[in-house]
Protein backbone atom coordinates (compact mmCIF):
# COMPACT_ATOMS: atom_id res chain seq x y z
CA UNK A 1 0.00 0.00 0.00
CA UNK A 2 1.05 3.81 -0.27
CA UNK A 3 3.18 5.23 2.31
CA UNK A 4 2.53 8.59 1.43
CA UNK A 5 -0.19 10.78 3.96
CA UNK A 6 -2.08 13.37 2.46
CA UNK A 7 -5.12 15.37 3.78
CA UNK A 8 -6.86 12.91 0.80
CA UNK A 9 -6.33 10.40 2.19
CA UNK A 10 -7.12 11.36 5.85
CA UNK A 11 -10.38 12.49 4.19
CA UNK A 12 -11.48 9.10 2.33
CA UNK A 13 -10.05 7.14 5.67
CA UNK A 14 -11.75 9.40 8.13
CA UNK A 15 -15.11 8.63 6.10
CA UNK A 16 -14.33 5.01 6.58
CA UNK A 17 -13.53 4.73 10.01
CA UNK A 18 -17.16 4.80 11.53
CA UNK A 19 -18.22 1.89 9.58
CA UNK A 20 -15.12 -0.39 10.42
CA UNK A 21 -14.45 -2.90 13.68
CA UNK A 22 -10.64 -2.39 13.81
CA UNK A 23 -8.60 -5.06 15.56
CA UNK A 24 -6.55 -1.94 17.32
CA UNK A 25 -7.11 1.52 18.07
CA UNK A 26 -4.08 3.60 18.95
CA UNK A 27 -4.42 6.77 20.51
CA UNK A 28 -1.27 9.31 20.88
CA UNK A 29 0.65 9.67 17.46
CA UNK A 30 3.90 10.41 19.03
CA UNK A 31 6.87 7.66 18.63
CA UNK A 32 5.14 5.39 21.10
CA UNK A 33 1.71 5.24 19.28
CA UNK A 34 3.03 5.72 15.40
CA UNK A 35 5.34 2.66 16.55
CA UNK A 36 2.27 0.98 17.94
CA UNK A 37 0.26 1.36 14.74
CA UNK A 38 3.67 0.03 13.23
CA UNK A 39 3.46 -2.81 14.95
CA UNK A 40 0.01 -4.23 14.84
CA UNK A 41 -0.15 -3.18 10.94
CA UNK A 42 2.94 -5.70 10.63
CA UNK A 43 1.25 -8.48 12.37
CA UNK A 44 -1.81 -8.12 9.60
CA UNK A 45 -3.85 -6.36 12.33
CA UNK A 46 -6.12 -3.55 11.26
CA UNK A 47 -5.40 -0.59 12.71
CA UNK A 48 -6.20 2.65 12.87
CA UNK A 49 -4.61 5.63 14.88
CA UNK A 50 -5.58 9.08 15.74
CA UNK A 51 -3.98 12.09 17.40
CA UNK A 52 -5.42 15.38 18.36
CA UNK A 53 -3.01 17.66 16.85
CA UNK A 54 -0.70 16.25 14.80
CA UNK A 55 2.65 13.51 14.15
CA UNK A 56 5.14 13.75 16.72
CA UNK A 57 3.03 17.02 18.44
CA UNK A 58 3.95 16.47 22.21
CA UNK A 59 7.10 15.60 23.63
CA UNK A 60 8.67 13.32 20.75
CA UNK A 61 9.81 16.35 19.53
CA UNK A 62 11.31 17.91 22.22
CA UNK A 63 14.06 15.60 22.92
CA UNK A 64 17.44 16.35 22.75
CA UNK A 65 17.39 14.18 19.34
CA UNK A 66 19.49 11.39 21.33
CA UNK A 67 19.25 7.49 20.93
CA UNK A 68 21.60 6.78 23.96
CA UNK A 69 22.58 3.16 24.92
CA UNK A 70 21.45 3.72 28.34
CA UNK A 71 24.99 4.42 30.39
CA UNK A 72 23.28 6.93 32.96
CA UNK A 73 20.58 4.11 33.66
CA UNK A 74 23.64 1.81 34.15
CA UNK A 75 25.11 4.23 37.02
CA UNK A 76 21.45 4.26 38.88
CA UNK A 77 21.80 0.11 38.87
CA UNK A 78 18.95 0.28 36.23
CA UNK A 79 20.43 -2.61 34.19
CA UNK A 80 17.35 -3.41 32.28
CA UNK A 81 16.77 -0.07 30.83
CA UNK A 82 20.01 0.40 30.19
CA UNK A 83 20.55 -2.90 28.26
CA UNK A 84 17.49 -2.15 26.22
CA UNK A 85 18.13 1.01 25.28
CA UNK A 86 21.58 -0.44 23.84
CA UNK A 87 19.98 -3.48 22.26
CA UNK A 88 17.60 -0.30 21.05
CA UNK A 89 19.84 1.98 20.17
CA UNK A 90 21.74 -0.76 18.06
CA UNK A 91 18.76 -1.94 16.08
CA UNK A 92 17.70 1.82 14.72
CA UNK A 93 21.78 2.04 13.80
CA UNK A 94 21.70 -1.50 11.89
CA UNK A 95 18.21 -2.30 10.65
CA UNK A 96 15.26 -0.05 10.91
CA UNK A 97 16.40 3.48 10.42
CA UNK A 98 20.04 3.97 9.79
CA UNK A 99 19.39 6.76 7.45
CA UNK A 100 18.02 8.82 10.42
CA UNK A 101 20.33 7.60 13.46
CA UNK A 102 24.33 7.87 13.44
CA UNK A 103 27.00 7.66 15.47
CA UNK A 104 27.65 10.65 17.67
CA UNK A 105 31.11 12.16 19.26
CA UNK A 106 30.63 13.59 22.76
CA UNK A 107 33.50 15.07 24.91
CA UNK A 108 33.49 15.80 28.33
CA UNK A 109 36.10 18.59 29.17
CA UNK A 110 38.59 18.04 32.08
CA UNK A 111 38.71 21.62 33.66
CA UNK A 112 39.83 22.28 36.70
CA UNK A 113 36.56 21.77 38.32
CA UNK A 114 36.52 18.12 36.80
CA UNK A 115 38.96 16.05 39.64
CA UNK A 116 41.17 13.28 38.39
CA UNK A 117 38.84 10.98 40.57
CA UNK A 118 35.96 12.26 38.55
CA UNK A 119 37.54 11.98 35.34
CA UNK A 120 38.54 8.17 36.16
CA UNK A 121 34.97 7.26 37.38
CA UNK A 122 33.58 9.15 34.23
CA UNK A 123 35.45 6.64 32.22
CA UNK A 124 34.71 3.63 34.14
CA UNK A 125 31.10 4.40 33.25
CA UNK A 126 32.10 5.14 29.34
CA UNK A 127 34.29 1.94 29.53
CA UNK A 128 30.83 0.15 30.99
CA UNK A 129 28.57 1.94 28.66
CA UNK A 130 31.16 0.18 25.52
CA UNK A 131 30.46 -3.03 27.48
CA UNK A 132 26.48 -2.55 26.79
CA UNK A 133 27.43 -1.74 23.17
CA UNK A 134 29.45 -5.45 23.21
CA UNK A 135 26.54 -7.01 24.54
CA UNK A 136 23.90 -5.47 22.02
CA UNK A 137 26.11 -6.60 19.86
CA UNK A 138 26.49 -3.51 18.06
CA UNK A 139 29.52 -2.87 15.57
CA UNK A 140 32.38 -0.96 16.68
CA UNK A 141 32.30 0.91 13.49
CA UNK A 142 29.08 2.03 13.86
CA UNK A 143 30.07 3.21 18.03
CA UNK A 144 33.51 3.73 18.23
CA UNK A 145 34.93 3.24 21.91
CA UNK A 146 35.62 6.04 24.43
CA UNK A 147 39.41 7.21 24.97
CA UNK A 148 41.04 9.72 27.06
CA UNK A 149 41.94 13.02 24.45
CA UNK A 150 44.92 15.74 24.73
CA UNK A 151 43.89 19.02 25.00
CA UNK A 152 45.08 19.90 21.96
CA UNK A 153 42.68 17.43 19.99
CA UNK A 154 39.66 18.71 22.46
CA UNK A 155 40.41 22.29 21.24
CA UNK A 156 40.26 20.89 17.38
CA UNK A 157 37.18 19.19 18.07
CA UNK A 158 35.63 22.13 20.28
CA UNK A 159 37.07 25.46 19.47
CA UNK A 160 34.70 27.11 22.09
CA UNK A 161 36.28 25.24 24.87
CA UNK A 162 38.02 27.67 27.08
CA UNK A 163 41.83 26.55 27.07
CA UNK A 164 42.54 27.91 30.53
CA UNK A 165 43.85 24.91 32.56
CA UNK A 166 42.26 22.28 30.50
CA UNK A 167 44.01 18.99 30.90
CA UNK A 168 42.23 17.32 27.88
CA UNK A 169 38.76 15.55 27.25
CA UNK A 170 37.08 12.17 27.50
CA UNK A 171 35.82 10.92 24.30
CA UNK A 172 32.92 8.71 24.00
CA UNK A 173 30.26 8.06 21.35
CA UNK A 174 25.99 7.88 21.33
CA UNK A 175 23.70 7.45 18.61
CA UNK A 176 21.63 10.87 18.01
CA UNK A 177 18.82 11.70 15.39
CA UNK A 178 18.92 14.03 12.82
CA UNK A 179 15.61 15.09 13.59
CA UNK A 180 13.17 12.87 16.25
CA UNK A 181 10.05 14.49 14.50
CA UNK A 182 10.94 12.71 11.38
CA UNK A 183 11.40 9.58 12.72
CA UNK A 184 7.80 9.65 14.13
CA UNK A 185 6.58 10.43 10.38
CA UNK A 186 8.91 7.88 9.48
CA UNK A 187 6.90 5.12 11.68
CA UNK A 188 3.50 6.59 11.06
CA UNK A 189 4.13 6.08 7.21
CA UNK A 190 5.78 2.73 7.28
CA UNK A 191 2.51 1.91 9.38
CA UNK A 192 0.59 3.56 6.75
CA UNK A 193 2.29 1.55 3.92
CA UNK A 194 1.23 -1.86 5.84
CA UNK A 195 -2.58 -0.41 6.07
CA UNK A 196 -2.60 1.31 8.89
CA UNK A 197 -5.13 4.34 9.07
CA UNK A 198 -3.46 7.53 10.45
CA UNK A 199 -5.86 10.00 11.19
CA UNK A 200 -4.57 13.50 13.20
CA UNK A 201 -6.49 16.00 14.15
CA UNK A 202 -9.31 13.65 15.38
CA UNK A 203 -9.48 13.90 19.56
CA UNK A 204 -10.63 11.19 21.75
CA UNK A 205 -13.24 11.96 24.02
CA UNK A 206 -14.09 9.13 25.53
CA UNK A 207 -12.15 6.00 25.85
CA UNK A 208 -13.13 2.52 26.54
CA UNK A 209 -11.57 -0.64 25.94
CA UNK A 210 -14.54 -1.37 22.71
CA UNK A 211 -12.89 1.93 20.75
CA UNK A 212 -13.86 5.91 21.31
CA UNK A 213 -15.64 8.75 20.84
CA UNK A 214 -13.72 10.59 18.55
CA UNK A 215 -14.27 14.66 17.44
CA UNK A 216 -12.53 15.55 13.80
CA UNK A 217 -11.09 18.91 14.92
CA UNK A 218 -11.18 20.41 11.65
CA UNK A 219 -14.77 20.01 11.06
CA UNK A 220 -15.78 19.55 15.05
CA UNK A 221 -18.12 16.74 13.80
CA UNK A 222 -17.86 13.40 16.30
CA UNK A 223 -18.09 10.22 15.27
CA UNK A 224 -17.39 6.73 16.93
CA UNK A 225 -14.36 4.19 16.39
CA UNK A 226 -15.00 0.36 17.19
CA UNK A 227 -12.26 -1.34 17.92
CA UNK A 228 -11.42 -5.02 19.82
CA UNK A 229 -8.68 -3.61 21.62
CA UNK A 230 -7.74 -0.25 22.13
CA UNK A 231 -3.94 1.45 23.35
CA UNK A 232 -3.34 4.51 24.98
CA UNK A 233 -0.34 6.02 24.29
CA UNK A 234 -1.24 9.75 25.00
CA UNK A 235 1.98 10.26 27.13
CA UNK A 236 2.13 13.24 29.79
CA UNK A 237 -1.48 13.34 28.68
CA UNK A 238 -3.00 9.43 29.76
CA UNK A 239 -4.38 10.60 32.56
CA UNK A 240 -6.97 12.61 30.65
CA UNK A 241 -8.39 9.64 29.06
CA UNK A 242 -7.81 6.97 32.10
CA UNK A 243 -8.60 9.24 35.69
CA UNK A 244 -6.96 6.24 37.66
CA UNK A 245 -3.67 6.81 36.25
CA UNK A 246 -1.27 8.94 38.11
CA UNK A 247 1.20 10.63 36.24
CA UNK A 248 4.66 13.08 37.46
CA UNK A 249 5.87 14.51 34.41
CA UNK A 250 9.00 16.67 34.44
CA UNK A 251 10.50 19.46 32.06
CA UNK A 252 13.53 19.46 30.27
CA UNK A 253 14.19 22.49 28.73
CA UNK A 254 16.72 23.31 25.75
CA UNK A 255 18.16 26.22 24.15
CA UNK A 256 18.62 26.72 20.80
CA UNK A 257 21.43 28.83 19.25
CA UNK A 258 22.12 30.04 15.63
CA UNK A 259 24.95 28.42 13.52
CA UNK A 260 27.56 31.60 13.98
CA UNK A 261 27.25 31.28 17.94
CA UNK A 262 30.01 28.44 18.64
CA UNK A 263 31.81 28.33 15.62
CA UNK A 264 34.37 25.42 15.41
CA UNK A 265 32.19 22.58 17.53
CA UNK A 266 32.29 19.58 16.01
CA UNK A 267 31.12 17.03 18.73
CA UNK A 268 29.10 17.10 21.09
CA UNK A 269 29.63 17.97 25.33
CA UNK A 270 28.89 16.53 28.15
CA UNK A 271 29.18 19.57 30.25
CA UNK A 272 29.11 18.32 34.81
CA UNK A 273 26.14 19.79 36.53
CA UNK A 274 27.93 21.32 39.56
CA UNK A 275 26.54 19.56 43.04
CA UNK A 276 25.59 16.52 40.61
CA UNK A 277 27.41 13.41 40.72
CA UNK A 278 25.77 11.88 37.24
CA UNK A 279 24.39 14.82 35.84
CA UNK A 280 25.66 16.70 32.63
CA UNK A 281 24.28 19.58 30.81
CA UNK A 282 24.32 18.32 26.91
CA UNK A 283 25.92 20.53 24.22
CA UNK A 284 24.48 19.36 20.81
CA UNK A 285 25.62 20.41 17.37
CA UNK A 286 22.93 19.76 14.77
CA UNK A 287 23.19 18.88 11.02
CA UNK A 288 21.48 22.52 10.10
CA UNK A 289 24.33 24.24 12.14
CA UNK A 290 22.27 25.00 14.93
CA UNK A 291 23.57 23.96 18.30
CA UNK A 292 21.11 22.42 20.85
CA UNK A 293 22.04 23.24 24.98
CA UNK A 294 19.45 21.02 27.19
CA UNK A 295 18.51 19.82 29.44
CA UNK A 296 16.70 20.35 32.68
CA UNK A 297 14.55 17.92 35.14
CA UNK A 298 12.10 19.91 36.79
CA UNK A 299 8.97 18.63 38.36
CA UNK A 300 5.58 20.34 36.43
CA UNK A 301 2.55 20.74 38.79
CA UNK A 302 -0.84 21.68 37.59
CA UNK A 303 -2.69 21.12 34.14
CA UNK A 304 -0.48 19.61 31.74
CA UNK A 305 -0.59 22.57 28.57
CA UNK A 306 -0.36 21.06 24.86
CA UNK A 307 3.33 23.07 24.25
CA UNK A 308 5.37 23.57 27.33
CA UNK A 309 6.95 26.66 27.51
CA UNK A 310 10.84 27.52 28.91
CA UNK A 311 11.12 29.52 32.06
CA UNK A 312 13.74 32.08 32.32
CA UNK A 313 15.19 30.38 35.40
CA UNK A 314 15.70 27.12 32.99
CA UNK A 315 17.32 29.66 30.47
CA UNK A 316 19.93 30.58 32.76
CA UNK A 317 20.76 27.61 34.57
CA UNK A 318 21.73 26.15 31.08
CA UNK A 319 24.06 29.28 30.45
CA UNK A 320 25.40 29.12 33.52
CA UNK A 321 26.32 25.41 32.72
CA UNK A 322 27.66 26.09 29.32
CA UNK A 323 29.37 29.11 30.59
CA UNK A 324 31.44 27.75 32.84
CA UNK A 325 33.55 25.27 30.38
CA UNK A 326 33.45 28.49 27.36
CA UNK A 327 36.28 30.44 26.42
CA UNK A 328 33.64 33.47 25.23
CA UNK A 329 30.51 33.35 27.83
CA UNK A 330 27.37 33.48 26.19
CA UNK A 331 24.65 35.92 27.21
CA UNK A 332 20.67 35.89 27.24
CA UNK A 333 21.32 37.88 23.67
CA UNK A 334 22.72 34.77 21.76
CA UNK A 335 19.92 32.47 22.57
CA UNK A 336 18.15 32.33 19.47
CA UNK A 337 15.09 30.15 20.56
CA UNK A 338 13.86 27.91 23.35
CA UNK A 339 11.76 24.76 23.62
CA UNK A 340 10.57 22.80 26.38
CA UNK A 341 9.03 19.27 26.39
CA UNK A 342 7.61 16.83 28.84
CA UNK A 343 8.45 13.51 30.30
CA UNK A 344 5.38 11.25 31.40
CA UNK A 345 6.65 9.73 34.47
CA UNK A 346 4.75 7.43 36.34
CA UNK A 347 3.51 9.65 39.84
CA UNK A 348 6.67 8.33 42.55
CA UNK A 349 8.32 9.64 45.50
CA UNK A 350 11.82 11.07 45.14
CA UNK A 351 13.09 14.02 43.05
CA UNK A 352 11.68 13.06 39.05
CA UNK A 353 15.39 13.17 37.86
CA UNK A 354 15.84 10.24 39.69
CA UNK A 355 12.52 8.50 38.95
CA UNK A 356 13.18 5.31 36.62
CA UNK A 357 12.57 5.80 33.16
CA UNK A 358 11.22 2.06 32.89
CA UNK A 359 8.20 1.69 30.84
CA UNK A 360 5.02 0.41 32.43
CA UNK A 361 1.60 -0.78 30.35
CA UNK A 362 -1.29 -0.44 32.92
CA UNK A 363 -5.06 -2.10 31.77
CA UNK A 364 -8.17 -0.41 32.96
CA UNK A 365 -11.18 -1.63 34.23
CA UNK A 366 -13.08 -1.57 30.77
CA UNK A 367 -9.83 -3.38 29.08
CA UNK A 368 -7.79 -0.17 27.69
CA UNK A 369 -4.16 -0.65 27.53
CA UNK A 370 -2.12 2.40 28.45
CA UNK A 371 1.97 2.62 27.91
CA UNK A 372 3.58 4.98 29.66
CA UNK A 373 7.16 6.19 31.10
CA UNK A 374 9.85 5.04 28.68
CA UNK A 375 12.17 7.38 26.60
CA UNK A 376 12.42 8.17 22.87
CA UNK A 377 15.04 5.24 22.51
CA UNK A 378 12.96 2.51 23.65
CA UNK A 379 9.72 3.51 21.77
CA UNK A 380 9.67 0.26 19.61
CA UNK A 381 10.35 -2.00 23.08
CA UNK A 382 7.08 -0.25 24.01
CA UNK A 383 5.02 -0.34 21.45
CA UNK A 384 5.90 -4.10 21.00
CA UNK A 385 5.24 -4.54 24.37
CA UNK A 386 1.71 -2.70 24.77
CA UNK A 387 0.90 -4.80 21.37
CA UNK A 388 1.34 -8.31 22.76
CA UNK A 389 -0.96 -6.97 25.79
CA UNK A 390 -3.77 -6.22 23.53
CA UNK A 391 -3.26 -9.19 21.04
CA UNK A 392 -3.66 -11.48 24.14
CA UNK A 393 -6.18 -9.47 25.91
CA UNK A 394 -8.53 -9.40 22.79
CA UNK A 395 -7.74 -12.77 21.71
CA UNK A 396 -6.63 -11.27 18.09
CA UNK A 397 -4.27 -14.51 16.90
CA UNK A 398 -1.85 -12.36 15.54
CA UNK A 399 2.15 -13.63 15.50
CA UNK A 400 4.75 -11.83 17.52
CA UNK A 401 6.38 -8.82 16.60
CA UNK A 402 8.26 -8.07 13.61
CA UNK A 403 9.66 -4.30 14.07
CA UNK A 404 13.07 -5.34 15.07
CA UNK A 405 14.10 -5.77 11.44
CA UNK A 406 11.13 -4.08 9.57
CA UNK A 407 13.15 -0.82 7.81
CA UNK A 408 11.29 2.52 8.12
CA UNK A 409 10.25 4.45 4.98
CA UNK A 410 13.54 5.84 3.94
CA UNK A 411 15.98 3.26 4.87
CA UNK A 412 16.96 1.89 1.42
CA UNK A 413 20.02 2.42 -0.54
CA UNK A 414 19.44 6.13 -2.29
CA UNK A 415 19.85 6.22 -5.72
CA UNK A 416 22.40 8.06 -7.75
CA UNK A 417 23.92 9.11 -4.43
CA UNK A 418 26.34 11.60 -5.74
CA UNK A 419 23.90 13.55 -7.63
CA UNK A 420 22.06 13.76 -4.33
CA UNK A 421 22.96 16.44 -1.28
CA UNK A 422 24.32 15.05 2.38
CA UNK A 423 21.63 16.88 3.42
CA UNK A 424 18.78 15.27 1.70
CA UNK A 425 20.06 12.12 2.40
CA UNK A 426 20.46 12.18 6.08
CA UNK A 427 16.86 13.41 5.93
CA UNK A 428 15.34 11.69 3.28
CA UNK A 429 17.32 8.26 2.96
CA UNK A 430 16.51 6.60 0.03
CA UNK A 431 13.59 8.81 -0.69
CA UNK A 432 16.36 12.10 -1.15
CA UNK A 433 16.08 11.70 -4.66
CA UNK A 434 12.68 11.84 -5.58
CA UNK A 435 13.18 15.08 -3.32
CA UNK A 436 16.08 16.60 -5.50
CA UNK A 437 13.51 15.83 -8.65
CA UNK A 438 10.84 17.89 -7.24
CA UNK A 439 13.50 20.58 -6.81
CA UNK A 440 14.75 20.23 -9.92
CA UNK A 441 11.04 20.68 -11.21
CA UNK A 442 11.74 24.56 -10.62
CA UNK A 443 14.28 27.31 -9.61
CA UNK A 444 11.22 28.64 -6.78
CA UNK A 445 11.11 24.86 -5.20
CA UNK A 446 14.80 24.73 -4.94
CA UNK A 447 14.97 28.21 -3.50
CA UNK A 448 16.61 27.71 0.35
CA UNK A 449 15.00 28.58 3.18
CA UNK A 450 16.68 29.03 6.83
CA UNK A 451 18.40 26.03 8.09
CA UNK A 452 18.88 25.16 4.30
CA UNK A 453 15.66 23.36 3.69
CA UNK A 454 13.82 24.01 0.38
CA UNK A 455 10.17 25.43 -0.77
CA UNK A 456 10.49 22.09 -2.52
CA UNK A 457 10.72 20.31 0.96
CA UNK A 458 7.69 21.81 2.44
CA UNK A 459 5.69 20.55 -0.91
CA UNK A 460 7.00 16.85 -0.21
CA UNK A 461 5.68 17.01 3.00
CA UNK A 462 2.21 18.43 1.91
CA UNK A 463 1.99 15.80 -0.72
CA UNK A 464 3.59 12.79 1.18
CA UNK A 465 4.34 13.38 5.21
CA UNK A 466 0.86 14.53 5.96
CA UNK A 467 1.51 17.89 6.86
CA UNK A 468 -1.93 20.24 6.65
CA UNK A 469 -0.89 23.43 7.57
CA UNK A 470 1.86 26.31 8.54
CA UNK A 471 2.28 24.71 11.88
CA UNK A 472 2.94 20.64 10.65
CA UNK A 473 5.64 22.37 7.90
CA UNK A 474 7.48 24.80 10.06
CA UNK A 475 7.63 23.22 13.51
CA UNK A 476 7.19 19.58 12.92
CA UNK A 477 8.21 18.35 9.49
CA UNK A 478 10.89 20.68 10.01
CA UNK A 479 12.27 22.84 12.46
CA UNK A 480 12.33 26.09 11.27
CA UNK A 481 9.74 27.21 13.26
CA UNK A 482 12.34 26.81 16.78
CA UNK A 483 13.66 30.63 15.95
CA UNK A 484 10.93 32.77 15.78
CA UNK A 485 13.08 35.21 12.94
CA UNK A 486 13.01 31.74 10.75
CA UNK A 487 9.77 30.83 11.04
CA UNK A 488 8.35 34.42 10.41
CA UNK A 489 10.81 34.29 7.49
CA UNK A 490 9.75 31.03 6.23
CA UNK A 491 5.84 31.67 7.09
CA UNK A 492 5.18 32.91 3.36
CA UNK A 493 6.90 29.38 1.75
CA UNK A 494 4.83 27.54 3.99
CA UNK A 495 1.14 29.15 2.82
CA UNK A 496 2.30 28.47 -0.63
CA UNK A 497 3.01 24.73 -0.14
CA UNK A 498 -0.56 24.01 0.91
CA UNK A 499 -1.55 25.60 -2.23
CA UNK A 500 0.69 24.35 -4.50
Amino acid sequence: MNSSLNAARRSRELAEAGDLLMDVLVVGLGATGAGAALDAASRGLSVAAIDAHDLAFGTSRWSSKMIHGGLRYLAKGQVKVAHESAVERGLLLRHTAPHLVRAQPYLLPLTPAVSGGQAATVMTGYRLGDGLRMAARTPRRLLPGPARISAGRALSLAAPLSPNGLRGALLSWDGRLVDDARLVVALARTAASRGARILTRCRALELAGDGARVRDELTGSTFAIRARTVVNATGVWAAQLDPDIRMRPSRGTHLVLRPETLPGLRAGLHVPIPGESNRFALVLPQSDGRVYVGLTDEPVEGPVPDVPQAPEEDVAFLLDVLNSVLGVPLGRQDVAGTYAGLRPLLAAGGRTADLSREHALLTSGSGVVTVVGGKLTTYRRMAEDAVDRVVALGRLGAGGSRTARLPLIGAGAVQEAGAVPDRLRARYGSEAGAVRALMAEGPALAEPLPTGITRAELVWAVRHEGALDVDDLLDRRTRIGLVPEDRAAALPAARAALAY
